[in-house]
């Protein structure tokens, strides 16, 4: 099951998340593992526990809801059983499915890493989505959650890396659709 986000979110969050690691924050640390994660499925448990250490600390949070979601989902990549991917998958879509529901138009104020927190919460879903088998029929909502992204007037407003990265994931998604 192919549930690793695309490359060029990793490219993004790397760009706008980087931090030294003398200022290294408890998400930075987190972020990094769920980079490490991508790549290696020997990451995944750590970056999931790490975020869902920061999600107990925030329940509120749809950003931190959204990155433990979009862990949970890798889970699914590394699983041998075919039940247990399933579970994975979807514990992890239900996560970010609530994610996705706890946005309030104060989330579009909150900026995280110079970005609205409603717009990375909706692209890091989006990305997810995506990226799932399409017997998940989430790739209609991935696509409409993408559109959705670069229609919002906060758009323009966000860091050039992130930006970026929503346009190319926007033509991948074009490209794949021919």
């Amino acid at each position: 099951m192919k549930a690793k986000l695309p490359a060029l979110l990793f490219s993004l969050l790397t760009l706008i998340g980087s931090a030294s690691a003398a200022t290294e924050t408890p998400f930075d640390a987190a972020f990094q593992q769920f980079q490490i994660a991508q790549r290696d499925d020997a990451g995944i448990e750590a970056s999931v526990e790490q975020f869902t250490k920061l999600l107990a600390a925030e329940p509120g949070s749809p950003l931190l809801m959204a990155y433990t979601g979009a862990a949970t989902t890798l889970r699914a990549r590394a699983a041998m059983m075919p039940w247990k991917k399933m579970s994975h998958a979807e514990d992890g879509l239900a996560q970010i499915d609530k994610a996705l529901q706890l946005l309030q138009p104060q989330h579009d104020q909150q900026l995280h890493r110079g970005t609205a927190v409603s717009l990375e919460t909706r692209f890091i879903a989006a990305n997810t989505f995506l990226s799932l088998p399409s017997m998940f029929n989430r790739a209609a909502r991935g696509a409409k959650l993408l559109a959705d992204v670069q229609a919002s007037p906060m758009f323009a407003q966000a860091p050039a890396g992130f930006q970026n990265a929503v346009r190319e994931r926007a033509a991948k998604l074009a490209k794949d659709a021919k």
